[in-house]
């Protein structure tokens, strides 16, 4: 048995197909829409930067006034004058932001680069003064001693910048190392202007290799981008409005998954959202989407009910579902190994009443396999096959270019589970299709193993369209040859010769000799005799892939 979770591919036209199983990255998609009242991610931030702009302000009050002082005091006048301004200004625009006058998020912004860059205009002009007249003097230790104290000074202001103005990683960025670049220019002006100074500078043979205000501004840079995805990630947890969320369930490419309570009904429910890396991606979002359209119009007690869907004023799309108690069948083939024969017929007879319901109106799931259905407790009833994950489905009512068109000719399923037809012409499969994939979920629940495992997807693949299938029997002697009679009717390669839908498949299922055997208590006992010894946990599965 593989100890590994099957993924599921999706192969886009014109993408290369992978040829090996195990390095194929796993997807699934994604949700929702619905506009908030509170105030959005910029409104916040705007407040925030008002708030951040006096704590900068204050702190380099006291900086430059101790600076001017201690320079009084040693004798050192340069541009006295210049330095008092900066300083009156500051506290008057100190006091400005401390009244209740209204700014735009525009109107803060500029008055952030105005502070900030009052600030450099300072430096330079101090330096450059100060280095004229280490030059004026001949005094090479001087010199030194500006240098780095105002190399320090660059720093210092750098790393205020990127400590208390909020902003994305790039904006900070870019101011940053725009002013960790000013003193090398400055320096290298001066030099053009006054030629002396390269010999003076010359003399310090201490001269540090790593340039300290580009180190700043990388620091300021990471802590800015930490800063910005945590107010980013908190902000989020506070935009779902009758939803509080509490800890992360599980995680995948496309999606989050995290345990959540409705405030008022004090209900536990399960919120997927979509990653926010993914939310500039439209069609990852066009996924997403069609996944809880599709999964809203299902109503069978054997399908994972959706709640609530929507999407925050910062674009992210999430939805809101019911929290499912248990185990996939996936997790419990690794834990505990293959099932009962009796107990494979009796979740899949649920699954098939809930596949029933999606084929009648119009809806192949086309990604059927062990990670994709759980079995949970429900109502004090244990073993309730829960059927999860449309991401993949197709929807064969809408017209052609509008339902999936940016699949057609393309691949997509789980190459363990997927039937002849899909690897072949993945637009034409029908509800057939799922059964052939639920016919191998039930071989691998029996036996422990997909009907066919080869190296790679494409052997995989062929092997489907043109390989003999053991029965399940011989790899695992309990199951009757009842049982192995319709697993193998619905392994067929002619989609004509399966079960022609999932009630009748359920059907035979239920007429198999095994069918009566996996009772409610049997069902009970086994989650009890395992619940101090099995992780448990509660999630919506492995649907965050």
């Amino acid at each position: 048995m593989s100890n590994e979770m099957q993924p599921t591919l999706v192969f886009e036209p014109g993408q290369p197909t992978p040829v090996d199983a195990h390095s194929v990255a796993g997807s699934a998609p994604c949700v929702g829409f619905v506009a908030g009242k509170r105030d959005g991610f910029s409104t916040e931030t705007a407040t925030l930067l008002r708030s951040r702009l006096v704590a900068a302000l204050s702190v380099m009050i006291v900086v430059l006034t101790l600076a001017f002082v201690t320079s009084v005091t040693v004798g050192a006048t340069t541009l006295w004058g210049l330095r008092l301004v900066v300083i009156g200004l500051f506290v008057g625009a100190l006091w400005l932001l401390r009244t209740q006058r209204m700014f735009s998020s525009g109107q803060l912004r500029v008055f952030e680069l105005s502070v900030f860059g009052l600030v450099l205009i300072q430096l330079c002009l101090v330096q450059w003064a100060r280095f004229a007249g280490a030059i004026a003097d001949q005094d090479p230790v001087m010199l030194t001693a500006v240098r780095y104290q105002y190399l320090g000074a660059w720093c210092l202001v750098i790393l205020i910048y990127g400590i208390f103005v909020p902003n994305s990683w790039q904006r900070g960025a870019i101011v940053m190392f725009v002013a960790a670049c000013t003193p090398y220019l400055l320096l290298w002006l001066q030099m053009a202007v006054t030629p002396a100074l390269q010999p003076l500078l010359a003399a310090d043979r201490l001269a540090s290799p790593l340039p300290l205000p580009l180190a700043a501004a990388l620091v300021g840079t990471y802590g800015a981008h930490i800063i910005h995805s945590s107010r980013r990630n908190e902000f989020k947890a506070r935009q779902f409005g009758q939803y509080r969320l509490l800890n992360q369930l599980g995680s995948g490419g496309m999606g989050v998954v995290y345990k959540a309570e409705h405030l008022l009904l004090k209900r536990a429910c399960a919120i997927k959202l979509i990653r926010s890396e993914c939310e500039a991606d439209a069609r990852a979002v066009e996924r997403f989407e069609r996944e809880v359209r599709v999964m809203a119009q299902l109503t069978h007690w054997n399908t994972v009910e959706i709640y609530d869907y929507g999407r925050t004023d910062d674009g992210t799309f999430y939805y809101v579902m019911e929290l499912l108690p248990g185990l996939s069948l996936d997790e419990i083939l690794r834990q505990h190994g293959p099932l009962e024969p009796e107990r494979v017929v009796h979740l899949l007879q649920q699954v098939c009443a809930a596949l029933d319901e999606a084929h009648r109106i119009g809806l192949i799931h086309r990604d059927l396999k062990p990670a994709n259905i759980f079995a949970s407790q429900r109502g004090g009833i244990y073993d309730v096959a829960k059927l999860l994950d449309f991401g993949l489905v197709k929807e064969q009512h809408r017209p052609t270019d509008e339902a999936n068109a940016s699949e057609r000719g393309g691949i997509s399923g789980t190459p363990s589970y997927m039937a002849p037809e899909q690897a072949l012409n993945n637009d034409q499969v029908d509800p057939r299709g799922d059964l052939y994939s639920l016919g191998a979920v039930a071989y691998h629940l029996l036996t422990g193993q997909p009907p066919f495992l080869r190296d790679t997807v494409l052997a995989t693949l062929a092997a489907h369209a043109h390989a003999t299938v053991a029965a399940p029997s011989q790899i695992n002697p309990r199951v009757g040859p009842d049982l192995d009679q319709v697993i193998l009717k619905c392994l067929e390669k002619q989609a004509e010769r399966r079960y022609q839908t999932a009630a009748e498949l359920g059907s035979a299922l239920r007429q198999c000799s095994c069918s009566a055997l996996w009772t409610d208590d049997r069902a009970q006992r086994w989650w009890e005799d395992r619940r101090g010894t099995a992780p448990q946990r509660e999630t919506e599965a492995l649907a965050a892939r």
